[in-house]
């Protein structure tokens, strides 16, 4: 039995971070993070576009809106610091509708909300910027940047190493139990006791809540992102990353290419169904993942709610020609052969009961425990304040 200050549940960037600011914080705590998967990052911190997110997008009064724009600003410094590859190419949203263009001012009048600098651009001038690209106009947000996640979230685990805590791997939590002076944790290869636990886990974050006993109104819903990638020919098919202007109804951003810190261009997500919250090759299927959302209310409600974007999005995974029409919306020179298979991503969407899908970050507290139920997009972005927020909470006394 291992007796530590704090635990930590998930090796991701955002239990990473948070175990990296509470050893800020109290340098002398003890404290173990544990991971489920063999290897650190393995799951949404590992498979995303690596971008560095503005802000643009989250309404002033939220935690993402907050978090983005003060994590953007420290993932770089970090990176700076620790000599972490990254680059800032900047973003064009880029519009091809009337309806696009005026989504496209609301998003202007919120960057100058936010104080976040922005160029509005015509259509002349986005095609001289970018000859490949083809809209109405555009807003190009110079601050937006890439990087290597897994590389980000490497060095915070070494750096909790080096500050005294204990990252272990192939450690999947299979008890939470908290009695009044201390959580009990135990694992499939050794047990655990802390004063305070904070669950970041992700895919699991439900289920680890679920399991510490707690009774919460939302389930994770797992959404499969399916990404392709440019040839290394057209490794200067665009120089900025080019986003369509996203439909303020649906939580994900669309399809959009994404330049690469290792010099690839990524094309995708997708937002399909997922049918395990972790198998990432295509038609990867868990039974007890569907059968998990099958019986929860919530999901027949988002399917119903949202009933033909599920079945564009399928039709998009299931064909590359679909797959590609949006693609060509504004990239119209692209061909099916320049669409090269890349590994996907599942995002870990909660939902409530009622069919609400959460667009914010969630929280569920106990007098000892904290379990993140949901971090959605920009978390990679955000996780050295959402760390250092979860680290402010989760501290103990002197």
């Amino acid at each position: 039995m291992t007796r530590t200050d704090y635990c930590i549940i998930g090796g991701g960037i955002v239990g990473l971070a948070t175990a990296y600011q509470l050893l800020r914080l109290q340098p002398d705590a003890s404290l173990v993070l544990l991971e489920a998967a063999p290897e650190l990052a393995s799951h949404q911190t590992g498979h995303n576009s690596g971008v560095i997110h503005s802000g643009i997008y989250y309404a002033p009064d939220s935690l993402k809106a907050r978090f983005s724009m003060a994590g953007a600003q420290q993932t770089k410094e970090f990176c700076r610091e620790h000599g972490i590859d990254y680059a800032e190419p900047g973003k064009l949203l880029v519009a091809t509708s009337e309806l696009e263009l005026a989504r496209l001012g609301q998003l202007e009048d919120r960057a100058a909300i936010h104080g976040l600098p922005c160029e509005r651009i015509d259509a002349s001038e986005l095609a001289r910027r970018e000859p490949n690209i083809t809209g109405l106009g555009a807003l190009f947000l110079p601050d937006t940047g890439i990087v290597d996640y897994r590389a980000v979230a490497q060095k915070l685990a070494e750096l909790v190493v080096a500050a005294g805590g204990q990252v272990v791997t192939g450690a999947p939590v299979t008890s939470i139990r908290e009695d009044p002076d201390l959580v009990h944790v135990g694992t499939a290869t050794a047990d655990y006791t802390c004063r305070r636990l904070v669950a970041c886990a992700g895919l699991q974050s439900d289920r680890m809540a679920e399991l510490a006993g707690m009774d919460i109104d939302v389930q994770i819903i797992p959404f499969r992102g399916e990404y392709f990638a440019l040839p290394a020919a057209m490794s200067g098919y665009v120089r900025h990353l080019i986003y369509p202007v996203p439909d303020p109804a649906l939580p994900f951003l669309g399809v959009h290419l994404t330049p690469t810190v290792a010099g690839t261009i990524t094309v995708g997500p997708n937002a399909v169904l997922g049918m395990a919250r972790e198998g990432y090759p295509k038609f990867s299927v868990n039974v007890r993942d569907v059968a998990c959302y099958a019986r929860f209310p919530g999901f027949w409600k988002v399917a119903r709610n949202h009933a033909g974007t599920a079945v564009r999005e399928v039709r998009n995974s299931l064909f590359k020609a679909s797959y590609l029409q949006e693609c060509r919306k504004y990239a119209p020179g692209l061909r099916a052969a320049d669409l090269l298979p890349f590994e996907a991503g599942i995002r870990a969407q909660a939902v409530r009961r009622d069919g609400t899908l959460i667009h914010d970050f969630l929280l569920a507290e106990t007098e000892r425990t904290i379990h993140v139920l949901n971090a959605p997009s920009p978390a990679a972005t955000a996780a050295l304040p959402i760390g250092a927020h979860l680290a402010g909470k989760a501290v103990l006394a002197p």
